[in-house]
């Protein structure tokens, strides 16, 4: 039968509500800093309660969603980043998440970009990845039996698909035809969304099934129109991050004393609202999903929305934004519940 695979087992599509499609729950702490270091005898004390400190700041700032109309999160976090630990033994915690909150969570599953990816994925051929995938969707990721709902966020770096990032994309590809679970991918900054969908088709992916992520962050309406074209999903789904330093890897050598720059950018929710409904006027509502990507580390830099806000942040003012701009609620059903229903169903 048709069904959505939530953490805690399939649900008819039909009772998901509203949908966040990619959102990183067990990331709202800076870090595993009560965790201890290797060697600490007390640091299985301290992971127990860094792990119940992520689940209950999780559902402290889920707990208004459902007033909205919201029934689904989607978490996207891959191996060794956004909270997730290096083998996914912490997935687990999306279920207690899932049962205090009464909100279905799916979860992905994905290798990262290799500056922030663990040891083992970095040296993984296709075939190993793939293996994982499959095994993540079918049986559960890293053997917790807590199963995937959706590839994702599988990534490709800025301007540019390194041989790292291309094995892990054709390794989403062969899942993809393994399972029939939708494919999601991270954009940095919205660059190589064509190429991404070129070297899946190379793997015979129908981009009917993919979801293109963060162009929201590319500022050209025309390269958000070409990607949609192609018969891709594209998602708004950085919502509420208006300002964020460009992530890098922590220095590995020496770094010296004062002053340094730092690289950061500026994407205001007002034309992003903008962008988004004019798509919508143009006909392309249902291929548009929207979400926030809110993660504690963030939260500082945007403190009138994320900040103030939270997971609310979409659904209390910036769908707002659309209504002032034309967007009816027909159409905001379409990119919040029926667009994430239809990808997330397999079966």
């Amino acid at each position: 039968m048709p069904h959505v695979q939530t953490v805690l087992g399939p649900v008819d599509p039909a009772v998901l509500g509203r949908v966040l499609t990619h959102e990183h729950l067990l990331a709202l702490t800076p870090g595993p800093w009560l965790s201890g270091g290797p060697g600490d005898p007390g640091a299985p004390e301290r992971a127990r309660r860094f792990a119940a400190q992520q689940v209950d700041l999780a559902v402290a700032a889920l707990g208004a969603l459902a007033d909205h109309g919201f029934g689904t999160v989607v978490d996207l976090s891959p191996y060794g980043d956004a909270g997730r630990d290096a083998h996914g033994a912490n997935t687990v915690l999306l279920q207690e998440i899932s049962r205090r909150t009464g909100l279905h969570v799916v979860s992905g599953t994905a290798g990262y970009r290799a500056e922030f990816s663990p040891a083992w994925v970095r040296a993984a051929g296709v075939a190993e990845l793939t293996r994982r995938f499959v095994a993540d969707a079918t049986q559960g990721i890293g053997g917790t039996g807590v199963r995937a709902g959706i590839l994702g966020e599988q990534p490709t770096g800025e301007g540019r698909i390194t041989a790292h990032e291309a094995r892990g994309l054709r390794a989403a590809a062969r899942a993809h035809h393994a399972t029939g679970l939708t494919l999601s991918t991270h954009t940095t900054h919205g660059t190589m969304a064509l190429e991404q969908l070129a070297l899946l088709a190379e793997e015979g992916v129908e981009p009917q099934r993919v979801v293109i992520g963060h162009l929201d962050l590319h500022p050209d309406p025309d390269h958000l129109r070409r990607v949609l074209d192609t018969g891709a999903t594209i998602a708004f789904d950085s919502i509420g991050k208006e300002f964020w330093d460009v992530r890098t890897p922590p220095p590995t050598g020496p770094v010296p004393e004062g002053e340094y720059t730092k690289r950061a950018v500026h994407r205001s929710d007002v034309a992003r609202a903008d962008r988004l409904a004019r798509l919508v006027e143009l006909g392309h509502a249902e291929q548009l999903v929207l979400s926030q990507d809110l993660t504690g580390g963030q939260l500082h830099l945007n403190p009138r929305t994320h900040g103030r806000w939270g997971y609310c942040y979409l659904p209390a003012v910036f769908t707002g934004l659309l209504t002032e701009r034309g967007v009816s609620e027909r159409q905001l059903d379409t990119m919040l519940r029926d667009n994430p229903a239809r990808l997330l169903t397999v079966g």
